[in-house]
Order: structure tokens, then sequence, then C-alpha cells
């Protein structure tokens, strides 16, 4: 390499590094007093580091073919700092992107003002649309702390979601708050939290990132009386598991202050069963207890949606590669399942899964089209879904692949599904991913009209990403997002 190419190259990473570092104070600006969530095709960009900036527009290469430039995405944070706008979701990298290719000939002021015209001039300052809701987490294992995270991560943007309190099982050890902030705080599959815990023992709090948390100690769902410490009409996430039919959960609804509650495992009877992206348009304001199904259906229901829409599913099996979890045995001991009781670290176990049945819950259609068995294989976290379909038409490796791809970046199902083309991933490159699948391009195999689809998810995070969607809906939050997706 000649030192004029070099010193090119070292020129434009400065460049581009000047130019993500103006965008940060404007992306926390937006988020904090307009209650504006910014994203880079689909990836949040509040509280990144200018590095991490910089990796959300190299990863438009994947999906584009071309490396989305910094400087169009700082233009475009411009035009939306001046515009007084109100809450919204806007993907700041589609709309630099769509502008190179729409505009013909008009500013970029006036493109923006006619994509977001819902909430241009829109901004509103009084304490009421400040207000935030309640949330409390009954049980605070893995699901249970990284809806922590994500909600304590989301605090910041007015009205939002509010963790007031998490409830956890009486009688705990002499320091068992300040081992409560230590799981928060460390996580072997997820890294450090992201800011500051410290501990109110004398108030039983955990403070993180300014939040306020009540440590609450019960002997059930029925014996808390949530208004001695100011909350009101609360949304409790039961993350248990432990109670799953509506007699057992509407056991939160007798103790004061809660107004609704959510399931954070398959419901058992009539129990509303929400895949959000499928069937939250199913989510009622009378309704007062639901669930957000499990994390694998909530993987494969937007993937096999997407499939079923364009192609027709005759039928097909499903067979989920399995991340253990704490249900399964260190080492072998006993347990009332059949082969669960064998050292989850060391085996691959057989297992049944619902989920396959469980699809048709938010998508009628798949009733009686699919069966599905698990494997238990030794990872802590990420699991993957292996689809095998038969469909009406024949297709392509190319066109199921194009298709899947268009519906992860341009539909109403953007937020569930992912899209990643790459030869050299595999499971903890998913680590951390918020949407409910990944669908893995180079895997696609397809012979006629037969179809395998191999879907990665972590089975953690991406489930719990969906379960903040459905809470949203169900206390009534909802944010326009922008560019607006084709239907």
């Amino acid at each position: 390499m000649s030192n004029e190419v070099s010193e090119n190259c070292f020129s434009d990473w400065n460049g581009r590094e000047a130019a993500a570092e103006l965008m940060i104070p404007i992306i926390g600006r937006l988020y904090r007093r307009n209650n504006v969530v910014t994203s880079v095709y689909g990836r949040a960009i509040i509280n990144q580091s200018v590095i991490g900036l910089l990796k959300s527009h190299r990863f438009v290469r994947q999906v584009e073919e071309k490396e989305l430039s910094v400087h169009d995405t700082y233009a475009v944070l411009m035009v939306l700092d001046s515009l007084e706008l109100g809450r919204a979701r806007i993907d700041i990298g589609k709309l630099a992107v769509r502008f190179a290719e729409q505009a013909s000939g008009v500013s970029l002021e006036d493109f923006i003002k006619a994509e977001l015209a819902d909430v241009v001039g829109q901004y509103d300052s009084s304490a009421e649309s400040k207000e935030s809701k309640d949330v409390v987490l009954y049980g605070f294992g893995r699901i249970g702390r990284l809806l922590a995270r994500i909600l304590i991560e989301k605090a910041g943007g007015g009205e939002n979601l509010r963790l007031r309190a998490i409830v956890v099982r009486d009688g705990g050890a002499e320091n068992d708050l300040e081992k409560r902030a230590s799981l928060l705080r460390r996580d072997s599959v997820h890294g450090s939290f992201e800011g500051t815990i410290t501990v109110d023992s004398e108030n039983n709090l955990l403070i993180a990132n300014g939040t306020s948390i009540q440590v609450i100690y019960s002997k059930g769902p029925d014996q808390v009386d949530y208004t001695k410490y100011g909350i009101k009409d609360a949304l409790v996430i039961d993350n248990t598991g432990i109670w799953r039919d509506e007699a057992g959960l509407g056991l939160h609804l007798k103790s004061k202050g809660v107004a609704k509650v959510l399931l954070t495992a398959p419901g058992k009877g009539d129990i509303k069963n929400i895949v959000y992206g499928i069937n939250n348009n199913q989510i009622l304001d009378s309704d007062t207890i639901l669930s957000a199904a499990s994390c694998t259906t909530n993987a494969i229901t937007p993937v096999l949606k997407a499939i079923d829409d364009k192609f027709d599913v005759i039928d097909g099996h499903v067979e989920t590669v399995h991340s253990y979890t704490n249900d399964q045995n260190l080492i072998d001991n006993y347990h009332k399942g059949s082969r669960r009781g064998r050292s989850a670290p060391l085996n691959m176990v057989i297992t049944e899964t619902g989920a396959a049945k469980a699809v048709s819950k938010a998508l009628p259609k798949m009733e009686g089209r699919l069966t599905g068995n698990a494997i238990r294989v030794p990872t802590p976290n990420v699991s993957m879904a292996i689809l095998n379909l038969n469909l009406t038409a024949k297709s392509s490796v190319e066109e199921v692949n194009t298709h899947l791809r268009n519906i992860s970046l341009h539909s109403e199902l953007q937020k569930q599904i992912d899209f990643v083309n790459s030869e050299e991933v595999v499971s903890t490159d998913f680590v951390g991913s918020r949407r409910a699948g990944i669908v893995d391009a180079r895997a696609t195999i397809v012979s006629g009209n037969r179809l395998v689809l191999y879907v990665w998810y972590d089975n953690e995070f991406g489930y719990s990403a969906q379960v903040v969607r459905v809470a949203n809906q169900m206390v009534g939050i909802n944010y326009p997002c922008f560019p607006k997706a084709d239907k």
C-alpha cells in the first residue's frame, strides 16, 4: 500500500469519526427531549459510542450492498433536530438511502418533512406527555434481569414503561439485595450492565442509571400492596413460569395497584398467546391477562408467516436446536421430565417442544400443518430453528432469500425478522440480537417445492425485546415508525 493510499484511508476514518461525534448529542437530545428513538436499519443508536455508530453504518453493506455514509445520516439528524418532532421511532439510515434514491431534486429538509408529516411540529412539553407507565417484574431470573436491562435503558425518553419494582420470594439471604444487584450488574452471557448500579439497603432499593427499583419480598402474587410504594395501575410481568393459567395469574390482580398481567411463557386455557408483529392486533384495552408465548414461537412464527404469504405452506416440521436452560441439571440428577435429568453441559438432549403447535394460536392458518421436536445442546444462549417446509409452488434459493431480505428491511415484520448473509457467522454472533429470529441466508436450501430454512434466535434477549413490545401495547404506548413500512 502506498503512503498516499494509507493517508487517504486514515483521513477518511478521521472524518467519519468526527461526524459520528457530532451525531451523539443530537441523538441524545432527540430521545430525551422529543422522545424520538433513532436507529440505523433497525439497530438502535441511542447511547452508542462513536465506534458503535460507525459499525451500525458498516452493517448496511450486508443488506444494501454498499456502506451507508455517516455524513448522510448526520445531515438527516440535523434536519430532525430542527422540526419540533413528536414522539416517534425514526430510522435515519433508511431515510438517508430513500432520499438518495427518490428525492429527484427535492431538498433534504422538504423530503423529511413530507416523510414525517404526521409528527412534524407535534412536540409536547407538558407534564402529561411525559408520564410513564408503572411496571413490576415478578421474578428476577434470566428473563427478568434482561427485561430490567431493557426497561432501564428505555427509561430516559418521556412517556414510556417505567420499572418500579421487582418481586422475589420471601426470606432471602442476609446480603440478598447485594446479590441481586450483582446478578444485574454482571452477566456471563450478555456482559456487563451498561451504566451504574447502587444499593440502598435501608429502603430496599436498587438504583440503576437513576431508576429507583423497589425490591419487594413476597410469599405470593396476591400478597403485595404496591400502592404502599406509590405504584399504581401497574403492569406485572410474571417471568417465574409458576402460574400459567387464568386462575393462577389472576392472583396478581388481587394485589392493590395492579391493572394487568403479562406472562413470559406460553399461557394455558383461554389466555391469548401474543407474538408481537403477528397477532398483537388481538390485544384489547379490556384484556387484563396475556401471554407473550415462548421464545421459539416468537422466532419461527414471523418467518412462517412471511413464507406462507408468498409461497403457501402445505405442511412441515420444526426442529429447534436450543441452548440449555435453568430447568436442566448441571450434572446428572433426578428430573421429572424425560432425559432432562442428564447433565446439560455434557449432552445433547432430545426433548419435546410445543412451539410447532403453539404457532397456530398466533397464526391459525398453520393449525395441524406443523410437527416439532427439540434438541437441547451444551451452549448457554442462542438457539436455532430448522424449518423443513413443503410449499405449494416451486421456488429457488435466490427467490426465497430475496423475499425474506425485503421483509426484514421494509415490512411490518422488520422488528421481528433479521437477515444475515455471511458464511462465517456462528451462534455467539447473535448474542444480544433484539429481533425475534435471524434468517441465515447462506444455509437456505430449496429443492423444487421443498424449503429448508435456518433461523437463529437469542432465546433470552430477542425474546425479552418481544415481551417489551407486547407490554408497550398493553399499556397504550405507541410510537409511529418512519419511514413507514410496506404492508
